[in-house]
């Protein structure tokens, strides 16, 4: 039996640098995943931290790999009471797009994370794809 992933792939007219400081600064997290941040060091073995508005902690994780700009990765955890799953970030420059793609996996079974994330993480990429095209994100909107 496989086990369960969940695999997005989108292409965003950008850059590789672009995309990559879209993924990993606070600031330009906080504008298209309705106002939460994202902070991290990005080395592997580093903290990371998903900020509530309210300054508290929705999710934590750890970096598993970093290879700056085409390469992410970090586990997804406390998170409904589960063990952490993992994301996984893989961009690739194609002409005058990004391709890229997301893969979330390792998660526990008869996961509540999944259906929870299959619904979250195309709302999250398509606001950030918003920004990174238009200068607006989807936020509040898709909220």
């Amino acid at each position: 039996m496989s086990k369960p992933e969940f695999v997005y792939v989108t292409y965003i007219a950008s850059t590789l640098d672009k995309v990559w400081e879209a993924l990993t600064t606070g600031e330009f997290t906080r504008q298209y995943w309705g106002g939460r941040t994202i902070q991290s060091e990005w080395k592997p073995g580093s903290a990371v931290k998903h900020i509530k508005e309210d300054g508290s902690f929705d999710w934590e994780g750890e970096v598993l790999k970093a290879e700056p700009p085409k390469l992410l990765a970090y586990t997804f955890g406390n998170v409904l009471g589960e063990r952490p799953s993992r994301v996984t970030f893989e961009l690739a420059q194609l002409g005058a797009h990004v391709k890229l793609t997301l893969t979330h996996d390792q998660f526990a079974e008869n996961s509540k994370v999944l259906p929870a994330i299959s619904n979250g993480w195309p709302a999250i990429l398509s606001s950030m794809k918003s920004l990174l095209e238009t200068g607006k994100a989807l936020y509040p909107e898709w909220r």
